[in-house]
């Protein structure tokens, strides 16, 4: 299949979606014939190397048509669009470092053979964040048991777990048994039941107010089965270069949503834009600069990775601008189309809560800062003046 033959399914399964939108805004949980659906079209197959029939050929080439895909998709929902990023997302941790050196390499070689074979017929989600940890994996607080036939036991709480019903393989993160480190692994999720006989405990069902159906329950795991990642000690540098395609899917969700907005916003003032007050105006213009910014943000992002010229810094500063500037356009956009907007009946509330996901997404607001500012102030980062 090509990229442009799965673009075209899901632009109209997005427009069915969005026929939909009054019911599907007011669900508080995921439906799995929604993901039935996006299976059956081929979106399973983003995770899947073109190698191998699937549609990832690497992060440079992959990642602007698995990012128009989840665009189209967050315009018809965004909690079905949000939890479909996760797919290529995760699988982005073995996919963005095809290799790596002795002695692990025909252990991590197999292992992702293994993962995207996984993929064919699975969504892979993640349930990595842990309450007081602010985002950070290196302050996890799960515990990673090693067993005599060398598999591994995950205990412990985690939460945000997005697409939890749907999903048949969970990305996290733990701390092996005398390690100082943590790392990642991914779980079989697989038919497990959540009343903690399985050794997953639903303890806090998703009830957000934004992203309503993404079924990001918190989860208690008690010497869960775990499989390790193949490249073991390396948790840093398996995220550091999946973590450009990571930001650039969450983004492209949230761009999506603002897009969509403009365009209901634009077709509800169009029959009194000339009563418009000189507030109303000036806030429109600026809520269609905003937007124009996101975008603009966002294809910032897709040239650095297509580019490689400094991609992680460049997603970190896209998502973090759109993120920022998706509040103010939604925040806009609900002034000028009134108190309305803070009824049930009006898409542009939820949509205002939606937006504000990417803030929160990895990395959180905090981290996101942090590191910005630190890699802001490294001698290779170019800098805009002129240095007289």
């Amino acid at each position: 299949m090509e990229p442009g033959t799965l673009i075209e399914r899901l632009r109209e399964i997005a427009g069915d979606f969005a026929v939909d939108r009054h019911d599907r805004q007011r669900r508080d949980r995921l439906d799995p014939t929604d993901f039935a659906r996006l299976a059956d079209a081929g979106f399973l197959l983003t995770g899947v190397p073109a190698s191998a029939g699937g549609l990832f050929h690497d992060v440079p080439r992959s990642v602007r048509p698995i990012g128009t895909m989840l665009t189209i998709l967050a315009r018809g929902d965004s909690s079905v669009a949000l939890v479909a990023s996760m797919h290529p997302a995760v699988l982005s941790f073995w996919h963005a470092t095809p290799d790596v050196p002795e002695p692990h390499r025909q252990a991590w070689s197999e292992q992702r053979q293994q993962v995207f074979l996984a993929a064919r017929d699975g969504w892979f989600g993640t349930i990595t964040s842990e309450p007081g940890s602010g985002g950070d994996i290196a302050r996890t607080s799960a515990v990673a048991e090693p067993q005599p036939d060398g598999s591994w036991r995950v205990s412990g709480q985690k939460h945000f777990g997005s697409g939890s019903g749907v999903t048949s393989y969970m990305l996290t993160s733990a701390r092996p048994a005398e390690e100082e480190q943590p790392d990642w692994f991914f779980l079989d999720v697989r038919g497990v039941p959540w009343d903690g006989t399985g050794g997953v405990q639903l303890v806090a069902p998703w009830d957000g107010h934004g992203m309503t159906a993404t079924g990001s329950h918190g989860m208690a795991f008690t010497r869960f089965p775990a499989t390790r990642f193949g490249w073991p000690g390396h948790w840093r540098d398996i995220a550091g270069a999946a973590g450009p395609f990571v930001a650039t899917m969450f983004t492209a969700v949230i761009v999506g949503i603002v897009e969509e907005a403009i365009d209901q916003a634009r077709r509800q003032l169009d029959g009194r834009r000339g009563s418009l007050r000189a507030y109303e105006q000036v806030e429109w213009v600026n809520a269609e600069q905003d937007a124009w910014l996101v975008r603009q943000s966002y294809e910032g992002i897709l040239r650095a990775i297509e580019s490689g010229s400094q991609p992680l810094r460049s997603a970190l500063l896209g998502k973090t601008a759109a993120a920022r500037m998706a509040e103010d356009c939604l925040r806009r956009l609900c002034r000028i189309l009134g108190g309305g907007t803070f009824a049930r009946h009006s898409p542009f509330g939820f949509w205002f809560e939606d937006v504000r996901a990417l803030g929160f997404l990895r990395p959180p607001w905090p981290l996101a800062y942090d590191a910005l500012f630190a890699s802001g102030w490294q001698d290779d980062i170019p800098r805009t003046d002129t240095g007289q």
